[in-house]
């Protein structure tokens, strides 16, 4: 089962992205969503590709949702 993660973009360089995914810097596709973001935002991954921005606080949200269900 693959599921959606919510992550916060560090660095844009064409349609890759740097994004903090649980405190490791991972690169992704934002081929999707290249002209949605900026570094700062957050955005919802799957598979390797950012899907859709979201929205702070709902990031921050969910996160921590998904810490507390893992027992972190």
């Amino acid at each position: 089962m693959c599921i959606a993660v919510p992550v916060k973009i560090l660095a844009i360089e064409g349609e890759h992205a740097t994004v903090d995914y649980g405190g490791l810097k991972r690169a992704v596709s934002i081929s999707l969503v290249k002209n949605q973001v900026v570094v700062g935002d957050f955005v919802i991954i799957h598979a390797g590709a950012a899907i859709q921005r979201i929205d702070p606080e709902e990031a921050k949200e969910t996160i921590a949702l998904m810490q507390e269900m893992l027992g972190e």
